[in-house]
This record gives structure tokens, sequence and C-alpha cells, in this order.
């Protein structure tokens, strides 16, 4: 160690790398503005229609395969506090693949190919073997309107970068980003248990991911959204990705065409199942 001073003058090289641009203007907001831009962004939206198109993936390189799903369309109706509408449309033939209706305690989802219906609980009490059956429709209400950060959550800010390259120019790009993390307190114990990672693009300051924590500490359900679109006079991301790593699932949700805070009919978010169905109930 004390020799590599003198040996530096003529046992060394260098290389080029390709180097990565800084955007020309990064924005800095504290932890309460941001803070208030999900709770504004939140309070704004009382109810929701989307027609969408659902795309699939299972599997990754923790299997060793992957399996895409035909996309297919469907819509998603949200009405807050936590009502919620899924219904998807079997390619080509277009008719009802799977029905789904939550009120934010319960949930019952009419699969019609197998004339089976599924009630349960929105909060899994049992871990199932089949990964599918622990998606609750609340994963998808919450990653669809990021939830609001309450007056008894606690929450911290940190700073962080991606380098990505640009689809046009193919050369590299700096995303900087804020993380807020949003956790609470475990009774009287210092212990703090974090619920879910805001990510916050610098660029403008709007929220490109939520990645929401288990009891376990481990990610749950990631939501990545992509670029703004306009929807008349709304903007709302095109896509919005959820991901489940444990499970290695994936929907690709792309909106095509949405309305925000227009009434729906009182029976949107009551879904009847036929008699002679099957009924299986989940814990």
């Amino acid at each position: 160690m004390l020799a590599l001073p003198a040996l530096t003058g003529c046992l060394w090289h260098t290389r080029r790398v390709p180097k990565a641009r800084m955007p020309v203007n990064v924005l800095t907001a504290t932890p309460d503005q941001l803070v208030k831009i999900i709770n504004e962004q939140y309070d704004a939206v009382d109810s929701m229609f989307a027609a969408v198109t659902f795309t699939a993936t299972e599997g990754g390189s923790l299997k060793g395969r992957e399996k895409t799903i035909t996309p297919f369309s469907g819509y998603i109706i949200i009405r807050k506090p936590e009502s919620l509408r899924v219904i998807g449309y079997l390619p080509v033939v277009h008719s009802p693949a799977f029905d789904m209706a939550s009120d934010g305690t319960t949930f019952k989802l009419w699969i019609p190919s197998r004339n089976e219906a599924i009630e349960g609980s929105n909060t899994v009490t049992q871990e199932s073997a089949n990964a599918f059956e622990n998606m609750r429709p609340y994963m998808f209400f919450d990653s669809l309107l990021i939830p609001r950060i309450g007056p008894d959550d606690l929450f911290a800010v940190t700073g962080d970068s991606n380098t990505v390259v640009d689809p046009k120019t193919k050369k590299l790009e700096i995303e900087p980003e804020y993380l807020l993390t949003v956790e609470s307190r475990q009774g009287t114990s210092s212990q703090l248990l974090v619920h879910r990672v805001i990510h916050f693009s610098r660029i403008d300051l709007r929220p490109s991911e939520e990645d929401v924590y288990d009891q376990n500490g481990e990610i749950q359900t990631q939501a990545l959204y992509g670029p703004l679109q306009s929807y008349g006079t709304e903007l709302f991301p095109g896509t919005i990705t959820l991901r489940w790593p444990l499970e290695q699932r994936q929907i690709l949700i792309t909106i095509e065409k949405l309305k925000i805070n227009q009434p729906e009919p009182g029976d949107t978010f009551q879904l009847k199942i036929p008699e002679g169905a099957k009924v299986r109930m989940l814990r």
C-alpha cells in the first residue's frame, strides 16, 4: 500500500465509457410538499371509469420461463372510499372472461367459463398455494389511485437516481428521483414498519412508481406509471404496470378511455352470482 503512490506513474491506464447526461432542469421539493402532491392527487378523484387493455405475464428468471397471455380488453371502475369493479373480455369473441366487484371489505369474482364464483375478504388471512388467489382487489385500487398519507403516518425522503438509455437518442440519461417512504410505529416499540415507497421524478415531481410492502418487509406489489396522456380535459398515466415480484406475475394496463368524477349507476358495484354456479370461499 505504501508503494502505490510511487507506482501510479507507470501502472495505470484509462478507457472511455459512455457518458451519462444530467437533465437541464432538476426540481427540488420538501417532504411536506411531496406529501401534499399525493394527497391533492387523491382528493381530486372521487370516481374513475377506464376502458383498458390488459396484458398479463407470468414467470421470469426464477422460474426459467415466461408466458404472456394474449392482450384482452376490459373496464376498471372505482369509487371512493373503496368500491371497485373490474371486467375482462376474451380476445376475438369478446365474451366475458371474468367479472369482479368489491366494496372494500369483501369481493366477488365470477368466471363464466368455469361456472364458478369466488368470494372472500379483501385482506388475505390465509395464504393460498395458488398465487393468483392471493391477489386481492385493494392491490388494484391502491395502485390506480395512490392512497392519502394520513396525519398518523410517519414519512421520510431520500434522493436517488437511475441511469437509462433514451429510446430516441440512444444516449445515457440520468433520472434523479425522490423516494418518499411511508411507515408506522409498531405499538410502543421503536420498530418501524414500512408500508410503501413512492418514487417521484425530479423532472416534474410526478409519482412514477409505488412499491407496497407486506408485513415481512417484502415488496408485495409494484405499480409503475407511464407518461401522462390527455383524456379530454384529464391528464393520467397512459399505462400502469402492476408487478408482484414474489409470484413473478405482471399485468400491464393500457388506458384507452378515461372519465373522472362521472356519475355511475347505483348497481355498478353489485355483482349477482348466477344460480347453480359453484361458489368457493377464500380467506
